[in-house]
């Protein structure tokens, strides 16, 4: 058996589309991404957590999930007066970014669930039967609580409400 070279060029016409990787289109690097920070991948997001970042994109954050301060700390389990002394600039430690980043992943997966995130931050807010007749955003200071309402957005997606 032989094998005659073709004459076909070797070219590979597949979509360049298949071979873009998820860029700030992404709303999870949205929100945790600022003027000082670019995220593009996971990656970009894991080293982000190791090293910390500034306090001002913690506060970038709250302001976009519409927390106050108040909140913010009580999530992250630091006084409110601490995180005020932090100088703008200044790197917040790694268990702070990390639970920044848990935010960040949450409320994204809230506004892919309610399809808007105005709508889902009224409901983070609003008391729930299924907290205790607490709103959800109070149980975010455990990683139960994280939990728990990852499982309420998966009941609501799938329309299983009691």
């Amino acid at each position: 058996m032989s094998y005659k070279k073709a004459d076909t060029p070797n070219i590979v016409s597949e979509p360049m589309v298949a071979y873009v990787t998820a860029g700030s289109s992404n709303p999870f690097y949205n929100l945790l991404g600022s003027n000082k920070i670019s995220l593009s991948n996971d990656l970009d997001i894991i080293k982000f957590a190791r090293e910390g970042f500034p306090k001002s994109t913690l506060l970038a954050l709250a302001k976009k999930i519409s927390l106050n301060l108040q909140e913010l700390a009580y999530i992250l389990h630091i006084s409110e007066r601490t995180l005020q002394r932090y100088d703008d600039n200044e790197i917040i430690k790694t268990e702070y970014a990390e639970k920044a980043v848990e935010l960040a992943r949450l409320y994204t997966r809230g506004q892919e669930v309610f399809g808007n995130m105005d709508k889902f931050k009224l409901w983070m807010k609003a008391p729930s039967l299924i907290f205790n007749g607490e709103a959800p955003v109070s149980v975010l200071d455990t990683s139960a609580g994280f939990d728990m309402v990852f499982r309420e957005l998966g009941r609501i997606e799938h329309g299983i409400f009691a």
